[in-house]
């Protein structure tokens, strides 16, 4: 909050000969064979004795506040990016429901480190595709990060056919980065699979994104040998079994070699955000950002409550407090 002429606010020195006559003013007595039933207004009745020059006071802050033109600002920010255009290639199949990165599941975790991540990089346009047994652009390059969040969060199991199509989604996540004109193209891709679905095989895709120039780094999640694994029963509810979920690092291994990026194996939620962050180092963003201010005037506001409370004022003095003169 602001004020465009602040010297209006000056006027408030007017309060203390108000405040001093009001107190200091003499009124005329009357003579009464009984006061007692006076005395029975107490505190209430020196309350309301005064209320008049108390609300008139109140008239007088409020109009010299409006006067003096508060203003409240928001800011907005504008950024000249020269940064990375990044494609987040996300595993959803149901694997990534085990919970070996306790306490929640690997979807989970991996969402987290993913927004995590995101927020790190103001600069950059920064999109998210989805795969399991197909592949789906569930948001195109952007600069909003907040609407990319926003849609991460109804990333969830369910959305396609069950099944790893890595060559798929990674092929997908081409195709959104290949007429981008930025410096730099990157795409990480996370999962905890084998390919087993899709028409084309991950070192196939893996040759496209080199020849559009494009980096991958790829994230192979989950820990080695057996992990729990939820099992919805109708009549017993949620149980636990152990399970041993294989993935294919040496095919992530393959596809960094091939685009020039980088493979790493993250075996908890811990070592997930290390790895975002190593990614962070290797793929710097350049940008300026340009905050600009608008300020919207507020000086209707007080001065529609003041103009209220001289007409309320007029109106109880002369209908609840008459004086006798």
């Amino acid at each position: 909050m602001r004020f465009a002429s602040p010297w209006f606010l000056l006027l408030l020195i007017l309060l203390v000969p108000l405040i001093y006559f009001e107190f200091r003013k003499r009124y005329s007595a009357i003579v009464f064979s009984d006061i007692s039933f006076l005395k029975s207004t107490g505190l209430r009745g020196k309350v309301m004795h005064h209320l008049p020059a108390f609300l008139n006071m109140l008239v007088l802050i409020l109009f010299a506040v409006s006067l003096a033109r508060p203003q409240e600002g928001r800011v907005y920010e504008e950024i000249e990016t020269r940064g990375v255009d990044i494609l987040l290639c996300l595993d959803i199949s149901t694997s990534m429901r085990a919970e070996d990165f306790q306490p929640k599941n690997r979807l989970h975790v991996a969402k987290e480190r993913a927004k995590e991540f995101i927020e790190k990089r103001k600069g950059d346009r920064i999109g998210l595709v989805v795969f399991a047994a197909d592949a789906l652009t569930q948001c195109p390059l952007t600069l909003d990060h907040l609407v990319l969040k926003n849609l991460m969060d109804y990333v969830d199991f369910g959305l396609l056919e069950d099944g790893t199509a890595i060559g798929a989604g990674l092929a997908t996540a081409v195709n959104r980065l290949k007429n981008s004109r930025a410096q730099q193209k990157t795409i990480i891709l996370l999962t905890d699979g084998v390919n087993n679905r899709g028409e084309i095989d991950p070192a196939s895709a893996a040759k496209i994104a080199q020849a559009f120039g494009i980096r991958v780094y790829c994230i192979g999640v989950g820990t080695k040998g057996l992990v729990p694994y939820p099992v919805d029963h109708q009549v017993f509810g949620r149980t636990y079994t152990q399970v041993e979920i294989d993935f294919d690092m040496d095919i992530l291994n393959e596809i960094a070699n091939i685009t020039g990026g980088h493979a790493f194996l993250a075996s908890d939620a811990a070592a997930l955000r290390t790895t975002y962050e190593e990614i962070d180092k290797m793929e710097p963003t350049t940008f300026k950002m340009i905050q600009h201010t608008v300020h919207d005037d507020k000086a209707a506001d007080f001065m529609r409550v003041a103009v209220l409370l001289f007409l309320g004022n007029m109106v109880f003095s002369f209908v609840f407090l008459r004086r006798l003169p």
